[in-house]
């Protein structure tokens, strides 16, 4: 065998394919540094002309359902961690509670494009980049 025709060890992360459905996204518990859960994605909101994921909606707190909060994350501040199965990002249960928030009848076609700066600049210290 030549060095063009011996096989190449496969890395089993490579093998896992990139991209998701979002149904597999939504219902995705979210986790902090410290591994503790704080929410779950109920949803991702994308924009429409350039088709990228711009935001997570996280729900927390509540119970079974009720009273649970709302708050859109920027995609980008979110990291998905193979071994909590879930997506981990650096904030604390103070910064969330401070976060912009977003009202549960405004998750069906939100319009963010008169509060998408303050998220951004809120988010900006954890790494948020824009999406547009």
């Amino acid at each position: 065998m030549t060095d063009q025709t011996m096989a190449k060890p496969v890395d089993a992360g490579e093998m896992a394919h990139p991209l998701i459905p979002a149904q597999r996204v939504n219902g995705t518990d979210v986790f902090n540094q410290a591994n503790e859960k704080i929410g779950k994605i109920e949803d991702v909101a994308i924009d429409k002309r350039s088709g990228k994921v711009a935001y997570a909606i996280l729900s927390f707190g509540g119970f079974v359902g009720m009273g649970e909060k709302h708050q859109p994350l920027p995609w980008s501040v979110l990291n998905y961690d193979t071994d909590q199965r879930g997506y981990v990002v650096d904030i604390t249960q103070e910064f969330l509670s401070l976060a912009p928030k977003l009202d549960v009848s405004e998750l069906s076609g939100w319009d963010d494009s008169a509060s998408r700066e303050a998220f951004h600049a809120y988010y900006g210290p954890l790494g948020a980049r824009p999406y547009w």
